[in-house]
């Protein structure tokens, strides 16, 4: 199994077609999490590009990490090294332990995973008293998607293209079908913002050129438009 998630390791390098979505998100999502987040420990599903990992570390004294592929941790080791982290080589659905953590980070996980329903409510329980569950996900309905929809790019909104099965996505989720499988595991919506308000693709946008303080606006602004960004945040508890 470690083997099959190692065929998705390349399309997580800064030479993706999509390394400009994943810097851009990566290294604006850790920040909005931290400022609504409380405690001194964190349990993170997945390590992706490392981004999220080596900011965590850093503002976490307990910090740990479950990921599935031993290539994708050798690597982050050689990127970042491994202070401040333990990082466990497991599946998610296998891991077990008695700590209980303050904050667990879902970061662009469930539309990974076979059965997110099964993840969310198995990750629950090893939530604190107050504990905070962060969940970032991929939205089918997003500004750019929604043009290539109306313009007939797109026959489908929520259809996964080349791009998506290449990162190995298994599903789109809107805001209602995430507030769907978080109330089927048991858990309660408590706040949900916008990730990125992306207005066109990731090849246009890079052909544009755009100043970094507009790439920031475009952060800034989507926080208070979930619903047309290229992912949601959305922070449950028990």
């Amino acid at each position: 199994m470690s083997t099959f998630l190692d065929e998705f390791v390349e399309s997580y390098s800064n030479d993706s077609k999509y390394a400009l979505d994943s810097r851009l998100m990566s290294s604006w999502y850790p920040k909005r999490v931290r400022e609504k987040a409380h405690g001194s420990s964190m349990l993170e599903l997945g390590i992706g590009h490392g981004r999220t990992v080596a900011y965590f570390s850093e503002v976490f004294s307990n910090h740990v990490v479950i990921e599935g592929s031993e290539e994708v941790i050798r690597r982050y080791k050689k990127q970042f090294g491994e202070e401040n982290t333990t990082i466990i080589n497991g599946f998610f659905e296998d891991f077990e332990t008695k700590e209980r953590f303050d904050c667990i980070s879902m970061g662009f996980v469930l539309e990974h995973v076979n059965h997110p329903i099964t993840i969310l409510a198995k990750f629950r329980k090893l939530l604190a008293p107050d504990g905070v569950i962060f969940i970032a996900v991929p939205s089918a309905t997003s500004l750019h998607r929604r043009l290539g929809f109306s313009a007939g790019l797109l026959s489908d909104m929520n259809k996964l293209g080349d791009g998506d099965r290449k990162l190995g996505h298994l599903r789109y989720y809107d805001i209602n079908s995430l507030r769907e499988d978080v109330a089927s595991a048991g858990l309660k919506e408590q706040s949900i913002e916008g990730i990125f308000l992306k207005p066109f693709t990731t090849e246009q946008i890079a052909q544009l050129n755009l100043d970094p303080k507009i790439l920031e606006a475009l952060m800034v602004v989507g926080i208070d438009f979930p619903e047309l960004c290229n992912a949601v945040l959305m922070e449950v508890t028990n």
